[in-house]
């Protein structure tokens, strides 16, 4: 049976012209024209003041933290439910992360656990260097709330719209509320560099700092002179020439992977079994993954994904939160109250293929075998 999978490239035929006149022009270094070229185009796609092409986004919330000059004995608060890449840079400037809970309309960082959180940081005399928030799998996060939270406490927000590139509230981008906004091109995301990042800013100054941290920190002198340490973080050109070419169709793929979601919401509206992340007034998510719970719990999750497994159709489970990785099992966790939203989520969620080339062929497929999985769920239960 043919695989259908979660979310793969999806080249618009345009990426060849601009790899191509990097390799003829041997323009293959992290610099040159096709960087230049794709850090204009991401600047006037974001409405960015400053845009810095990066190896990652990973590498991008490196060079955020490190610009606003987090260090060993900060802390740096960040959404518990989110993908690795999101808290591990705190620990690489030596800070510790502190994890926030979600809210249940849009799965992201909750104001009122963050309130909380800034609450008691504020009585302790230890306010967060930065706070890191998520817009999970392309869905806009209460990002306008948590701004003027961090505003009140004179605090830096970075937003990590690594997945989200596309996604807007009130014909803003995510990414553009924060002092820095970071995305990804990983391969699996809604445009690919193959793998590479963006750091935005309506700071010039910062991603001026970011550059120099990017590049070595490197001097501006005739010999090679570093008075700090710097990283290599810089994007090749031939990358660049990729991220170019995805670029111009990005709301082509916004437009897809819309259509995708509506069509599985649709599809499971007689089905008890769905919960999705909501999308708040004024915004439009660019439902990267389709993501939503279903009422069995783990226990149902798991068996579909394996059902699905079997008809080689790809889903995975909502990202398990940081607060239950044992790598950061001694970190303080602030939830809203006495749930624990984001365990939930992780437990009963899980994540659908959304790739935007998938036709409607293949979608059918997967949408039989999800109502297939559940109603055999159904059944199991009755006659126990």
């Amino acid at each position: 049976m043919k695989h259908i999978p979660l979310s793969i490239p999806h080249l618009s035929g345009q990426e060849m012209r601009y790899v191509t006149e990097a390799l003829e022009t041997n323009w293959v270094a992290p610099l040159g024209p096709n960087v230049e070229a794709f850090e204009a185009a991401m600047k006037t796609y974001s409405g960015s003041a400053a845009t810095l092409a990066t190896s990652s986004g990973t590498a991008a919330i490196h060079l955020a933290l490190a610009t606003l000059g987090v260090t060993a004995g900060d802390d740096v608060f960040c959404q518990s439910l989110t993908f690795i890449a999101s808290t591990n840079p705190i620990r690489y400037v030596g800070a510790r992360p502190v994890l926030i809970d979600s809210e249940p309309e849009t799965w992201n960082m909750s104001p009122a656990a963050l309130r909380r959180a800034m609450i008691q940081a504020a009585t302790r005399g230890r306010l967060p260097k930065a706070v890191i928030v998520v817009h999970l799998y392309g869905v806009v996060a209460k990002v306008e709330e948590i701004a003027a939270i961090c505003e009140e406490y004179d605090v830096p927000l970075i937003e990590d719209a690594a997945e989200s590139l596309g996604s807007t509230i009130n014909g803003r981008m995510t990414g553009t509320f924060g002092t820095f906004g970071i995305y990804s091109f990983n391969g699996n995301k809604i445009i690919t560099t193959s793998g590479g990042g963006m750091l935005v800013s309506n700071d010039t100054r910062l991603i001026e700092r970011a550059f120099y941290l990017a590049t070595q920190a490197r001097q501006p002198v005739l010999h090679y002179e570093h008075t700090e340490v710097g990283f290599n973080y810089r994007m090749s050109n031939v990358s660049a020439g990729i991220g170019r070419g995805q670029l111009e169709v990005i709301e082509e793929r916004v437009e897809a992977r819309r259509t995708i979601f509506e069509r599985y919401v649709r599809a499971f509206e007689t089905v008890d079994a769905s919960h999705y992340q909501q999308e708040i007034e004024g915004s439009r998510a660019n439902r990267w993954l389709t993501a939503l719970t279903l009422p069995g719990g783990m226990q149902q999750r798991d068996a579909l994904i394996q059902q699905l497994k079997q008809k080689n159709i790809e889903a995975r489970p909502a990202w398990k939160p940081m607060h239950l990785q044992p790598v950061y099992r001694d970190v303080p966790y602030i939830t809203a109250n006495e749930e624990d939203v984001s365990r939930r989520l992780f437990e009963e969620g899980i994540c659908l293929p959304s790739a935007s080339q998938m036709s409607f062929t293949d979608q059918a497929l997967v949408i039989r075998f999800v109502r297939q999985g559940l109603v055999e769920d159904v059944r199991r239960n009755v006659q126990l």
